[in-house]
């Protein structure tokens, strides 16, 4: 009974870490991913979970903003387009052109922290960064503190009007990044969706991909897989609502003082 409760106990304090430290995704997550031709949108960008967002991102930060319409891509100014929302959102505004089916994307600039080895062992856990995690065991590295360099590579799908075009399957050139090699507006619930993920514009093989939602304010469980030698994962989505897929290539550092360095990121999209 004595080891079942500090077993307990255990555990719920590495979820609390969890909670905690690991509230570090960023997404791009629309009110409604189906919107009107020629509208005036503002979309939250979420730095925590998929549902709350935990810090506003300073437009120091982004590197690149830019939006994928029918007639091309354009880059945005941050100084311009992305503003401070409620609750610690960050806004990134848009003036949509005609119909098609667009993509938006935000690559942030590299940054460091240090974690303490519980919290980072229970960050490789939740994020599906299970590889670090166990060359860390085998080489008895638990208990090592760790110095990170990381950066976030978001992106979102939306349908404008009814017409689909191409612009989804742009590649933006990011560090890291999905994209879909099906058009999710043209695919059934139920279907599964194969994505790409690219590290530094190349396939990355066997790379761990989680994938999960929401629907009326309920979360999805969320689910994991790899991708195959060309670095393409497929996920299924069994439902309506907004959907997040995601991953986190992480690499040991190559500078000192430098443990490892990561790269993450995320694509988000509606299915009705």
């Amino acid at each position: 009974m004595r080891s079942a409760v500090v077993a307990a106990l255990v555990a719920g304090a590495l979820l609390l870490l969890a909670s905690v430290a690991l509230g570090h995704d960023l997404f791009l997550k629309l009110d409604t991913y189906f919107l009107e031709p020629h509208a005036r949108v503002r979309i939250p960008v979420l730095n925590g979970t998929f549902f709350k967002s935990e810090g506003f991102v300073t437009p120091e930060r982004v590197a690149d903003m830019s939006v994928v319409s029918p007639v091309g891509r354009t880059r945005l100014a941050a100084a311009t387009a992305w503003s401070r929302g409620p609750d610690s959102t960050s806004l990134l505004g848009l003036e949509l052109g005609d119909p098609g089916t667009y993509e938006v994307g935000v690559s942030t600039r590299p940054r460091e922290i240090g974690l303490r080895a519980e919290e980072f062992n229970a960050y490789l856990e939740e994020d599906g960064i299970s590889d670090i995690l166990e060359a860390r065991r085998r080489d008895n590295e638990l208990g090592k503190h760790a110095r990170e360099r990381y950066s976030k590579h978001v992106k979102a799908v939306f349908q404008v009007g009814t017409a689909r075009s191409e612009g989804f399957s742009m590649v933006l050139g990011y560090p890291a990044e999905i994209v879909p090699l099906e058009n999710p507006y043209a695919i059934e619930p139920g279907s599964p969706l194969r994505v790409r993920c690219l590290v530094e514009g190349r396939p990355v093989a066997n790379q761990m991909v989680l994938w999960g939602g929401e629907q009326g304010g309920q979360m999805r469980v969320q689910r994991r897989t790899r991708t195959d030698s060309d670095g393409v994962a497929e996920v299924t989505l069994d439902g309506a609502g907004r959907w997040y897929v995601k991953f986190v290539h992480m690499v040991h550092g190559t500078q000192r003082k430098l443990d490892y360095e990561s790269k993450w990121a995320t694509l988000t999209f509606e299915v009705r």
